[in-house]
Order: structure tokens, then sequence, then C-alpha cells
């Protein structure tokens, strides 16, 4: 639904982002002052589309004099908040803007227009992602290794100060997303913070882990100063788009015969893809095939 704000410019600007509205979508540009927390700085900007939202709240900030436009994201739409899991403190949260209390008339308005914009599955969850992760290449320092993801392979390089035995002994690692089923994000500021890969076995589904974190090969543990939340969230993100787009096609359980898909999903997840390979994540070949895929569904 296309929305008819007329005031600002349609621009609402609040403390550390700005939203700007289109008629499909809304570009939160973030700020990069000292204050700004530094996820949003390296996130930079993103568009979310209107599709992508459950719900929009307009409440009292949790400092005085201000208050908060919260848009509420579906399940399954922001690779982001999919790989955080809920572990991102509120004031890193992308999807609020904290405004000065005189606004809040304004903010109302707004916060009306965009309700009346929400799509019609606003209350169901997303079966893709409609928010794109932050782009690679995207690499951070681990206690025990450096972390790198090109868009088509995850490296974890060991430093001899903090890798395990068992990771030396198993040697530096390099995981084609096709391999991957799954990516676990543990915050740095949680007790037990680290990043693992889960690799898939041969149904498709995630492996057991091997162990602790600090014991496995595919897996690398923060650490004070290491693995911050705006280093290594936004590559567990994009490393998880990378992971979802590579997924094989699901087969009916009973008897291994393809499932018919929705003409209208196949479509967007086409368009997915399309965006992905635009943006590099996916070659040439890549894309090629998994559009087969996806068409031999209808």
């Amino acid at each position: 639904m296309a929305l008819t704000m007329t005031r600002m410019g349609d621009v609402l600007a609040g403390i550390h982002s700005t939203w700007e509205f289109d008629t499909d979508s809304v570009l939160i540009r973030f700020e990069r002052g000292i204050r700004t927390p530094k996820l949003f700085q390296v996130l930079g900007e993103r568009r979310i589309p209107y599709e992508a939202l459950s719900s929009v709240d307009l409440t009292p900030g949790t400092r005085k004099g201000t208050v908060v436009l919260h848009a509420v994201p579906r399940p399954g739409a922001d690779p982001l908040l999919e790989a955080a899991a809920g572990q991102l403190r509120q004031a890193a949260d992308p999807y609020r803007l904290v405004l000065p209390g005189e606004r809040e008339t304004l903010a109302d308005y707004y916060a009306t227009e965009l309700r009346s914009a929400l799509g019609p599955l606003a209350d169901e969850d997303a079966d893709q992602y409609l928010v794109a992760a932050p782009a690679a290449p995207l690499q951070f320092k681990a206690f025990d290794g450096k972390v790198s993801f090109d868009g088509k392979v995850v490296s974890f390089r060991w430093f001899w100060t903090g890798a395990s035995s068992a990771k030396w002994k198993a040697g530096d690692q390099s995981f084609p997303v096709s391999e991957l089923a799954d990516v676990e994000w543990r915050s740095p500021e949680i007790a037990g913070g680290h990043l693992r890969l889960l690799r898939r076995g041969p149904d498709g589904a995630p492996r057991d882990h091997e162990g602790p974190a600090d014991q496995d090969p595919a897996a690398v543990v923060f650490g004070l100063g290491y693995g911050l939340v705006h280093e290594s969230l936004p590559l567990a993100a994009s490393v998880l788009e990378a992971v979802r787009a590579a997924e094989p096609i699901v087969t009916d359980r009973l008897d291994g015969s393809r499932r018919r898909g929705n003409p209208a999903d196949i479509a967007n997840r086409i368009r997915h893809l399309g965006e992905l390979h635009a943006s590099g994540l996916l070659t040439d070949e890549e894309f090629t095939a998994k559009k087969t895929e996806l068409l031999a569904e209808l």
C-alpha cells in the first residue's frame, strides 16, 4: 500500500538516525556521531520494505523528554535480527527511532501512516529475507582467531596466543556456505560469547556441535575486546543470508517428491536471488542453478 505522507518531505529526523519514507519502504540512515551506537555506524543505512514489518508502536522513551517510534519486523524478515536472536541491547535496536518529546504529535502521524502501509501478511512469519544483510566482504578478530567472509566462504585463521590445541591440530578452516545449515551467534556481551557455524548433515539438518566452542574448529570464541557486536553480528547476518540462499529445495518427507510452490512466493524468491546475484553474493552459475530449481517447483 502506498503512503500519502507529505510532512517534512517525508523525512523524520531523530536521535542517532533519520527515517526517509517512500511509497513501499523506509530508508533508515544512521548517524556517525560519537554517541551513536557503533552497530548503527557500521550499518550506515538500511532499507526496510513495509512488507517486512509486523507492527509499529509509539511509546515514551527511557530518557526523560523523549518518545520512541518502534517498528517491529516480522520474524524471519531480517537476517540481522535473526542472527541476533533477541540478544541486542535496546539501545542498539536499529528499528527504534528516538525523538524529542516535542515531536510526539508528528511521530504519532508517521506511526499511523506506517500502520496503514503494513502488508497483508504482517501477522505471519516471513518465508524469506526481505531486508538485506550487511554486504561481504567482512571480517573481525575473535579471541582465538580471525574470521573473514567473502560472500562464498567463511574462513578461520587461528591465533597461536588464543586457539586451543584442538583447533591447532585441525588447522585453519574454510567453510563454503553450501556446506552450512545455520549460524549461531552468542553476543560477546554475554558469558560464553562465540560464533559457531553449523554444518549440514546428509539429511540437510545441522550436525551436532563438536564440543564447546573453544574446542570446535567450526567456531571462534569472543572475549574482552574481541568479537564486538558491531564487528561480529554483521558478519553472522551476512553468512546467514548466504546460507539461506544456498539451501536446497525442500522435498516431501513421505514420498520424496517435490512440493509445488506458490507462484507469487517463487517470484519473490527469484527476485531475492537476483538481488544477491547483483550484489556479488552468488555467481552466474549459482544464480542460474537456483533459479532453475525454483522454476521447477511451479
